[in-house]
C-alpha cells in the first residue's frame, strides 16, 4: 500500500505517507505554551502510527492569539519533550512558524493595559491594512524573531519547520491583499521576497533542520481565498522555493475568506479532494516531495491521489481527530473499522470559533487522550442496552471492549435511530459514515442484537442483567396550537423520513435546525416553504460553516423566512400568526411541526425494585439534545461500568 511506504525528505524519512496537518487546537495553555492536554493529543496521534505532525500557527512572538508560543528559551524544554514523546513512535515533529497580520507589539501594549476598545479598532485595522503599512524595518524585526524561534525548535529536537505561508507571508504575497509599492510590493519578485526572506532565516538559524513550505493557493471559479497566490504564480514560486532549499510543499486552499467552510469545508459544500487540480500542478513543478489537504477521507482517495502523481504525502487533519488509530488499522488490514469523519465541524471548527477546544462528535476521548482511556472490566458483566441509537451503540461498543456481555434491543429492524433521518437533509448524507461504522461495530464485538423487537422491563428481566442503559431517544413535540390535529398538519421527523409527503405550500412551525433542514429538503422538492420562528433566528444551532450555504438555497428556492412570529391557529387553507402586534395570515396546503422534541419515557420500576443498576443516556435523558451529547454520555456510562 502506497500510503504506508516510507519517503525521505531533506535529511528526514517519514515512515509512511500520512501527516497530520497544522490545526489550530486550543489545547495549548493560556501563555501559548505546551501543555499536558496539548501534549496528550499530539502523542496519542503519533501512537496511532501517523508519520508527521504540524503544530499548526507557532508564534515567534507573544501574540494575543490563542496559538502555540516559542519566542523565549523557557519554552524550549516542553518542546523538546513533546518531540522525545513522538520520536518514541517514530514520528516527526513540525512546527509551522508564522506571523500574524497585525502590529503584535502595539497590540499586546493596548492588551496589558487594558484598554478593549482602542485595542478592537487597532485590531481591525491592522487586518485591513497592516501588510501596506508594516515598515521594512518591523519586517526585518520579525525575520529576526522568526531566525530565533527556529533556533529554539532546533535545540528542542524538531524535525522541520514549516513556513506558513498564508497570514503575514502569504498577505504580502497576495496579488489581492498587497498594494505596497516599495521592495515587497508590486510584481511578483517583490510580493514574494519576504517568503524567501524567511526560508533563507531558517536555513541560516538551522542549516540542518527540514523546511515545509505551506503554499496557499487562491482557487478560482468561484474565487476563493485573499492570502497566497493564484495557480499560475504559486506554480512558479514553488520552483523558487525549491532553488532555496526547500524540502518539501504543503498544499492548501488559501485563507482570508471571512468563512472557515473555504479552507475547513463542512459535508456536502465542497467535492471530496478538491485541492487536488491545483496539488498536482505544483507536484509536477518540482522534484521534491508534496503534501496536500481538502476533504481527504478513505485510504482509497488517498492512495489514488498518490498513484496518481497528485502528491506524495496525504494531510488528514479531522480523519484524524475522529480516528487516531487511522494508520494503525491500515497497518492490520482493518481499514474497514476505521471510525470515519462525518465532516460536521460541530466538535472542531465551531468549536475552535467558539473559543473552545477541538474535538469531535463521535470520538468521545478527542481532547481527553490518555484520561479518557476503554480500560477492561475487573469483573465480566451482563449489560442490556435499550435502544439502537448512536447513544446506546455507542455504549454497546465501549462495553463490549471493556470485556462484558452485551444484549442491544432496538424496536425498529434497523439501528441508527435519528442519524437515520439527521442524514436526509441536503448535504447530509455523510452522516451515515456514524451509522456505518456504529453498525459495523456491533458486528465485529459480537454485540447480541434483538432488532424490531420493542423492549419492555419484564424482556430485559428475563436476560438476568447487572446493567441497564435506556437510550431510547426522544420524539417530535406537536405544540399546543388550535387545529394542530388535524390531517394536513405533519410531523417534521416524518416528513425527513418520507414517511409524509408534503407539496405545494408548506408552512414549516419552527425554526431550529430541525425545521430548518426541513424546510431546505421541501425547497428542493418543489415545495414553496414559509418558516415561521417565535425566536429572532433561523438555524441557530448550526455549524456557522453551514449556515451561509444554507441560507443561499433558502434565497434560491425564495424560502420566506418569518422570526419573531408565533403561529396562533392552524386552519385547512391558512394559518394565523402574531407577528409584533400584527395577525397575519399565511396562506398553505400543508403544515410541518419542528417545534422541538422531549424524552421518550421508559418504565424502569420493576428493574429498580429488583435492584437492577439503571442509567439513561443521550436524548431520553433530562433533554434531548445532539450526537456529540450522545456518543459522549454512552461511553462515559459504558466505560464506568
Amino acid at each position: 500500500m502506497l500510503l504506508l511506504e516510507p519517503i525521505k525528505v531533506g535529511k528526514i524519512t517519514l515512515k509512511n505517507r500520512i501527516m497530520f496537518p497544522p490545526m489550530t487546537t486550543g489545547y495549548e495553555e493560556r501563555d501559548g505554551s505546551i501543555g499536558q492536554q496539548s501534549f496528550n493529543f499530539y502523542k496519542r496521534l503519533a501512537q496511532g502510527g501517523v508519520s508527521y505532525i504540524v503544530l499548526g500557527d507557532v508564534a515567534p512572538v507573544n501574540t494575543v492569539s490563542p496559538t502555540p508560543k516559542l519566542f523565549h528559551d523557557g519554552q524550549i524544554e516542553a518542546f523538546a519533550k513533546l518531540a522525545n514523546a513522538l520520536h518514541s513512535y517514530d514520528c516527526k515533529l513540525g512546527i509551522q512558524i508564522f506571523h500574524p497580520e497585525y502590529d503584535v507589539d502595539a497590540l499586546a501594549e493596548m492588551f496589558k493595559k487594558g484598554d478593549m476598545q482602542a485595542a478592537r479598532a487597532k485590531l481591525h485595522h491592522d487586518m485591513l491594512h497592516y501588510i501596506d503599512e508594516v515598515t521594512e524595518e518591523q519586517l526585518s524585526a520579525i525575520l529576526e524573531k522568526i531566525g530565533a524561534c527556529v533556533k529554539r525548535a532546533y535545540q528542542a529536537g524538531v524535525d522541520v519547520v514549516e513556513v506558513h505561508g498564508d497570514r503575514l507571508v502569504g498577505a504580502l504575497c497576495s496579488p489581492i491583499l498587497n498594494h505596497r509599492e516599495d521592495q515587497y510590493g508590486g510584481s511578483f519578485e517583490n510580493r514574494t521576497r519576504f517568503a524567501l526572506m524567511v526560508v533563507k532565516t531558517i536555513k541560516a538559524n538551522a542549516p540542518d533542520i527540514c523546511i515545509d513550505y505551506k503554499l496557499p493557493i487562491i482557487t478560482e471559479n468561484p474565487l476563493r481565498g485573499k492570502g497566497g497566490l493564484k495557480i499560475d504564480e504559486a506554480i512558479s514560486l514553488a520552483k523558487i522555493l525549491e532553488e532555496a532549499g526547500v524540502d518539501m510543499i504543503h498544499v492548501g486552499q488559501a485563507n482570508h475568506t471571512g468563512n472557515m467552510n473555504d479552507t475547513i469545508p463542512a459535508m456536502g459544500t465542497q467535492p471530496y479532494c478538491f485541492m487536488s487540480k491545483y496539488t498536482k500542478q505544483i507536484k509536477e513543478a518540482v522534484h521534491i516531495p508534496v503534501s496536500s489537504v481538502g476533504r481527504i477521507l478513505t485510504p482509497e482517495n488517498g492512495e489514488a491521489m498518490i498513484e496518481n502523481g497528485v502528491c506524495d504525502i496525504i494531510g488528514l487533519g479531522r480523519s484524524l481527530l475522529t480516528d487516531p488509530d487511522y494508520v494503525h488499522k491500515l497497518e492490520k488490514g482493518e481499514a474497514h473499522r476505521i471510525r470515519h469523519c462525518m465532516m460536521c465541524n460541530k466538535g472542531c471548527t465551531d468549536a475552535i470559533q467558539n473559543r473552545k477546544f477541538l474535538s469531535c462528535v463521535l470520538n468521545a476521548e478527542n481532547g481527553y487522550e490518555y484520561e479518557r482511556v476503554i480500560t477492561p472490566a475487573i469483573t465480566k458483566k451482563k449489560v442490556v442496552i435499550v435502544g439502537g441509537g448512536p447513544a446506546g451503540m455507542e455504549a454497546a461498543r465501549v462495553a463490549r471492549l471493556k470485556g462484558h456481555d452485551v444484549v442491544l434491543f432496538e424496536k425498529e429492524t434497523t439501528l441508527g435511530g435519528q442519524l437515520n433521518i439527521a442524514c436526509i437533509p441536503p448535504r447530509k448524507s455523510e452522516m451515515t459514515r456514524g451509522i456505518h461504522y456504529l453498525t459495523n461495530e456491533m458486528k465485529e464485538l459480537n454485540v447480541d442484537l434483538r432488532l424490531g423487537k420493542e423492549a419492555c422491563a419484564n424482556c430485559i428481566m428475563e436476560e438476568n442483567p447487572d446493567h441497564v442503559i435506556i437510550a431510547v431517544g426522544a420524539y417530535n413535540i406537536v405544540p399546543p396550537i388550535d387545529g394542530s390535529k388535524q390531517p394536513h398538519v405533519l410531523d417534521a421527523w416524518k416528513v425527513l423520513n418520507h414517511e409524509q409527503l408534503p407539496s405545494g405550500e408548506v408552512v414549516v412551525i419552527g425554526g431550529g435546525l430541525v425545521g430548518a433542514e426541513t424546510a431546505e429538503l421541501l425547497a428542493e422538492m418543489g415545495c414553496h416553504v414559509t418558516i415561521v420562528e417565535m425566536l429572532d433566528e433561523i438555524a441557530k444551532e448550526e455549524s456557522s460553516t453551514v449556515r451561509p450555504t444554507m441560507f443561499e438555497t433558502f434565497g434560491k428556492h425564495h424560502v420566506t423566512l418569518l422570526t419573531q412570529t408565533k403561529v396562533t391557529q392552524i386552519n385547512p387553507t391558512h394559518i394565523k400568526a402574531q407577528k409584533a402586534d400584527e395577525e397575519i395570515t399565511i396562506p398553505c396546503d400543508y403544515v410541518v411541526l419542528a417545534v422541538g422534541a422531549k424524552p421518550q419515557t421508559f418504565d424502569i420500576t420493576p428493574l429498580i425494585e429488583k435492584g437492577i443498576d439503571v442509567h439513561f443516556i443521550g436524548d431520553c435523558h433530562e433533554k434531548a439534545s445532539d450526537i456529540n451529547h450522545a456518543i459522549e454520555e454512552g461511553y462515559l456510562i459504558a466505560n464506568s461500568l
